[in-house]
């Protein structure tokens, strides 16, 4: 059964950083791209970003572009985003994905969710 698991959302400030963790199971970790999507309040669940299978290729919105990193430790089976200088328009549900594609920027491309994890972002 896979498993992915989100950690390290929360209550912060505008400015201020957090890292999401994954922690996936179940899978062949390395064979996966992996990535996050978010959701926020009445809107749909948009593309974040994405890394590829060895982690050397990485994909962003446009949104977060220069202030959110994704990195992938593949002994950990471990898949993380750290956010920087977040913004109020950032507040949404973090959702980490896996697919079988290097990148996975379309909801149809996904073929494993996690259970989401909140990120507030306060003004």
């Amino acid at each position: 059964q896979v498993q992915l698991v989100e950690s390290g959302g929360g209550l912060v400030q505008a400015g201020d950083s957090l890292r999401l963790s994954c922690a996936a199971s179940g899978l062949l970790f390395m064979n996966y791209g992996m990535g996050w999507f978010r959701q926020a309040p009445g809107k749909e669940r948009e593309f974040v970003a994405t890394v590829t299978q060895s982690g050397d290729g990485t994909l962003y919105a446009d949104s977060v572009k220069g202030r959110f990193t994704i990195s992938r430790d593949n002994a950990k089976n471990t898949v993380y985003l750290q956010m920087n200088s977040l913004k109020v328009e950032d507040t949404a549900v973090y959702y980490c994905i896996a697919g079988t594609r290097p990148v996975i920027v379309l909801r149809e491309q996904v073929r494993y969710w996690g259970q989401g994890t909140q990120v507030t972002v306060s003004s």
